[in-house]
């Protein structure tokens, strides 16, 4: 028993790690190339120092964003640090990082300038000297790099022999990339710049408004203004607001003047204990230029800006004001981690009634019956088991999602159901373990014995097996609060993931954690006797149905070709094998080897994906009487020019949670007269299969699986409806 659940992680493992050697390639041998040079230009002489940037490839700013580190240059002459005055580095870019994560940085080429003073170049001249070059370059992965250069000055000129260097650049492109730089500039007086209390505790707003313009087509990949680093301000992400007449950008600031030495509270006077000047980057939309602009605050509003922090988000709002769409706040509520450790713990819970483990919850409850007379350490033990095996699973899939991630992967909730060889193996087990069920054979392990006419000899194997079922199972349900968990594990950081993963498991574990420390609580249950032998064949049953229903998902993974009749006669050969192993065990053998064969074949076979966007689910659902279109961003873009109200329903086969709210809302009378009466178009993304446009868009909407639901107003305006719908919310959001 032990070693059929190994067989089925290396199984999972084999199945992707063709993926993730793949993606592990596209990793450069130099992901940052340097080159460093003199350069002279209005009687001043610089250190030049160039990178290059593999192409698509990222390197951070002084300011990084929500995570990554500044590039960093050192000096050092004889091992002692030279101060060399820095120039304004190049304005950054915006990169949108897994979805929520904003960074401020560069690609392609690029170059930093320092200084060289009289005193500097008498230090270096002749001398050897070190350049240490310290960055951290992203794109699907992270990697630190480092750089040391040995160089002198040599006539003022800087020589080095180190290796591996780019060539230098030319005057022409230094002095070009000098010229550009940002330069430090009074505060336009079209900038209106102000300070005041957050909605929330601890919390600052600053609010800036650019007057006499309401152009900020410029402002694709770039912010409208940049915050310099400035504890204890730790600025959030910017709302940018186009008005009637002007540009505005509105910024939550987090204080952090707690963490400072010596501590220093957010005033409730409203005035800080000694001013701050704030450095700003602003990307001036009238000279369309850069600028470095400082503000002294001595103090700021007290009144609550709650007006900002939540700002409209159409164009027909009082103020006429509108979103730019590129540049939406992602704070969400309620950002402590054991905030979101709690709600993961109650989703883990909650799946415990979802259709999707029932089967295999009803067979661990099965088992407790059996045990109830055993002593209570072993009911300990069969519980414990249990509970390990969940927590197992769920750390193994915390691991496989990172290792996809790392390499550019994107990867949701129920990822590895989009996997048809993973389909076949749930398949198979299943259908093995419904055989059980109805009694054509027994799991033996040593120490098995009677109790209530029933055998037990499952033992703790069993149970370990069983949590595994019950997390891989739990996978196509996303329970009220799961959603909310796994978006934010998805886009945190790798010990995030793994915490949260864990929750959600103790959550599903939670019932039997109980029931492992006060068996009592069983005694609910009548004591063992035959009516089990029912109730056993009564789970064998449930067990098949799941097995049908993973049936109908493998089907719509491999587009109804050979493979279904492939793994059909795998299925009889299996039955066959078990009928034959006791009477007739060569027999039983060769038909296990015949089934081995076929799945071998099947899941080396190539399936040759269909080039018909109406994928089956979408064919069933337009035969209930209902227009289902097919999901694009091209079809979104073409309701929204016809000015036409859109609702959107992203789902999967695999989904009981989607099954649920079809059932409910979406395939009712009240729901096709809705659609009716308003004149409702309908997109449908199936994620049956993976797809990285319908995955890529859910990240950007703040979601990492199905089901999600959406309306796009006639003005083009998105409104996320969530994992849960109802047609009085979508009528509420039509207005």
């Amino acid at each position: 028993m032990t070693s059929s659940f190994l067989r089925l992680f290396f199984i999972v493992f084999a199945t992707l790690s063709p993926c993730i050697l793949k993606a592990e390639e596209a990793v450069p041998p130099t992901p940052v190339k340097v080159a460093i040079q003199t350069f002279a230009i209005e009687s001043k002489t610089f250190i030049a120092v160039s990178f290059e940037n593999f192409p698509g490839w990222h390197t951070y700013w002084k300011n990084p964003g929500d995570a990554g580190l500044a590039i960093k240059n050192q000096f050092l002459n004889n091992k002692k640090e030279i101060k060399l005055n820095e120039e304004q580095w190049p304005a950054p870019k915006r990169f949108i990082e897994n979805g929520t994560q904003w960074a401020y940085g560069y690609i392609g080429s690029y170059t930093l300038f320092y200084r060289l003073e009289k005193a500097d170049i008498n230090k270096l001249t002749g001398k050897n000297a070190t350049l240490t070059s310290t960055w951290l370059v992203c794109k699907h992965i992270c990697i630190p790099g480092q750089k040391e250069v040995s160089f002198k000055l040599v006539a003022g000129k800087l020589q080095t022999t180190s290796p591996d260097l780019m060539p230098p650049l030319t005057d022409l492109e230094l002095t070009s990339r000098f010229m550009d730089l940002p330069k430090v500039s009074q505060i336009p007086e079209y900038l209106d710049i102000k300070l005041a209390k957050g909605v929330k505790e601890k919390t600052l707003i600053i609010t800036y408004e650019v007057n006499k313009t309401t152009d900020a087509s410029f402002l694709k990949e770039a912010n409208l203004m940049y915050s310099f680093p400035s504890p204890p301000f730790d600025f959030q992400h910017e709302n940018l607001i186009v008005k009637e007449k002007s540009l505005m950008g509105i910024i939550e600031i987090n204080w952090d003047g707690e963490y400072s030495t010596p501590p220093e509270a957010l005033p409730a006077n409203g005035k800080f204990a000694k001013p701050y000047t704030l450095k700003f980057l602003f990307n001036d939309p009238l000279q369309r230029k850069v600028i470095v602009i400082e503000k002294k605050f001595s103090s700021f509003d007290l009144k609550s800006s709650s007006a900002t922090v939540n700002p409209p988000t159409t164009s027909n709002s009082p103020n006429n004001t509108a979103i730019i769409p590129v540049a939406t706040s992602t704070t969400v509520g309620g950002n402590s981690l054991v905030y979101y450790l709690l709600v993961a713990f109650i989703g883990g819970l909650i799946l415990n009634i979802m259709p999707c483990v029932l089967p295999v919850i009803s067979l661990k409850l099965f088992g407790l019956v059996k045990y109830r007379n055993e002593s209570r350490q072993k009911i300990f033990r069969h519980n414990f088991f249990y509970t390990l095996g969940i927590l197992s699973t769920f750390i193994i899939l915390g691991g496989i999602v990172l290792g996809l991630k790392s390499f550019g992967t994107q990867v949701g909730w129920g990822f590895q159901l989009q996997s048809p060889t993973f389909i076949a193996i749930m398949i198979i087990a299943l259908f093995v373990f419904a055989l059980n069920m109805f009694g054509m054979f027994e799991f033996y392990t040593p120490g098995g014995k009677q109790l209530g006419n029933i055998q037990t000899e499952e033992g703790f194997s069993g149970d370990f097996l069983s949590g595994v079922l019950a997390t891989i199972l739990s996978t196509p349900c996303s329970a009220p609060f799961l959603g909310t968990a796994l978006t934010f594990a998805f886009t945190s950081s790798s010990s995030t993931i793994f915490l949260i993963f864990i929750m959600i498991g103790l959550g599903l574990a939670f019932p039997f954690i109980i029931t492992g420390f006060f068996p009592n609580l069983v005694s609910v249950i009548p004591k063992p006797g035959n009516w089990m032998n029912n109730v056993k064949k009564f789970l064998g049953l449930t067990l098949l149905l799941t097995t049908l229903w993973l049936f109908d998902v493998y089907n719509a993974l491999v587009d109804g070709s050979s493979h279904m009749i492939k793994l059909g006669t795998l299925l009889i050969f299996v039955f066959v094998g078990i009928a034959l192993l006791k009477k007739e065990k060569w027999m039983g053998v060769i038909s296990f080897l015949v089934a081995l064969g076929i799945f071998v074949n099947i899941s080396s076979t190539t399936i040759i994906p269909s080039n018909d966007d109406q994928t089956a689910l979408i064919r069933d659902k337009k035969s209930m009487g209902l227009n289902w279109e097919a999901w694009s961003l091209d079809k979104m873009n073409d309701h929204k020019e016809n000015q036409q109200a859109v609702f959107i329903d992203f789902t999967a086969k695999w989904c009981f949670t989607c099954k649920i709210n079809e059932r409910l809302v979406l395939d009712t009378e009240d729901f096709k007269k809705f659609v009716g009466d308003n004149n409702l178009k309908l997109l449908m993304g199936d994620w049956t299969k993976r797809d990285e446009v319908i995955g890529s868009f859910l990240r950007k909407n703040g979601l990492v699986g199905v089901p999600a639901y959406f309306v796009q107003k006639k003005d083009g305006t998105l409104v996320a409806l969530g994992e849960t719908v109802t047609i009085a919310r979508i009528a509420e959001q039509l207005k």
